[in-house]
């Protein structure tokens, strides 16, 4: 359990907040399991990265770019950039690497719940821009109540990148976004659901906020493997009816390994 009190803000051009370790429980709904993942401590920006000239959060931002914002900052703050980006496109992330990177899902669900186990943190009309309150974009960050962890936004307002892929199986290279958005109605705005979209997308009300530290092995760290998310690409079994990026599936056949 999470102590609730406000946690310090790191000495960080980046404004972030130490997150302490813990276990998470973390569900999938569309394969109906569940996996415990235990995390070591990190940091996470208290706020959605904002905008040049504004308070607001930085929006429309694609995936690829929010991974190269993360490069940039590392960079320009003298950390080694966590990500290796060939042909423009590919990613690989450098676990070693000291420098600033997209949170793993698990660390995103783990700090945007500072230490509750409901729904929400708190009253969504307290600590989140949702469709509740009828407005028309992003709003400035941190004017709404903060987490135990001292962290503003996490729920409504934007969305955010998360490193791991959302679901290979059915949408291939699409990317995980968490927190629900300002024109989201409640159901949304949870600290447990789980939306994805392509890592070129452009959507009004995505954003992303900084992680950095809690380095692992290669190839696997706070709750993210490259193993297994080549094995969520076959998972067993049929997939549900309805459009995919990797195609249209009109009847779903009965014992197919998703590729």
């Amino acid at each position: 359990m999470v102590e609730r009190t406000i946690a310090r803000t790191v000495a960080s051009p980046r404004g972030l907040a130490l997150i302490s370790g813990g276990g998470i429980e973390l569900r999938d709904a569309r394969t109906r399991s569940t996996r415990t993942v235990t995390l070591e401590a990190f940091e996470l920006a208290r706020t959605p990265v904002t905008g040049r000239t504004d308070a607001t959060p930085r929006h429309p931002i694609t995936w690829n770019d929010a991974v190269r914002y993360c490069n940039t900052a590392s960079l320009a703050d003298g950390l080694t950039p966590a990500y290796a980006v060939s042909d423009g496109v590919a990613v690989q992330w450098n676990t070693a690497a000291d420098g600033y990177r997209l949170p793993t899902e698990a660390e995103w669900e783990w700090a945007c719940r500072a230490g509750t186990t409901g729904p929400t943190y708190g009253s969504l009309a307290e600590i989140a821009w949702t469709a509740a309150d009828d407005v028309a974009g992003p709003q400035p960050v941190a004017l709404k109540e903060p987490n135990a962890f001292g962290l503003f936004d996490t729920i409504g307002n934007v969305w955010e990148w998360c490193w791991d892929y959302a679901d290979p199986a059915r949408y291939g290279d699409y990317r995980s976004l968490r927190g629900g958005g300002w024109a989201d109605e409640a159901w949304s705005c949870r600290a447990s659901v789980r939306r994805g979209s392509a890592p070129d997308a452009v959507i009004d009300d995505v954003g992303f906020r900084l992680a950095r530290g809690a380095v692992g092995e290669p190839g696997q760290a706070q709750g993210w493997s490259a193993d297994a998310d080549t094995r969520r690409a076959h998972i067993a079994g049929p997939l549900p009816i309805g459009w995919t990026p990797l195609g249209r599936r009109d009847q779903a056949p009965a014992n197919r390994s998703a590729r």
